[in-house]
């Protein structure tokens, strides 16, 4: 069973291409785009359960350089 999520990202300011840039490359990122806002870039993403998912957020996403917070919204349906 798979989960998708979508992740908000608030980025430092003027760093918003360069964190989807980066974060589009992370395995299991299936699209990330800039957006207008509280947030600036929202990724979906899609992992095998949700320690991945967890993994993905917390270990990559959170850890690319421009990123300030993340909020994670699980796809119940």
């Amino acid at each position: 069973m798979s989960v998708e999520a979508y992740v908000l990202i608030e980025c430092e300011h003027g760093k918003s291409s360069d964190v989807a840039e980066k974060i589009i490359k992370i395995g299991g990122v299936r699209d990330a785009r800039l957006v207008t806002g509280p947030y600036d870039v929202i990724a979906h993403v899609e992992a095998s359960n949700f320690k991945v998912l967890g993994d993905v957020v917390i270990k990559k996403m959170q850890l690319v350089k421009g990123v300030k917070k993340t909020l994670t919204c699980v796809i119940i349906a």
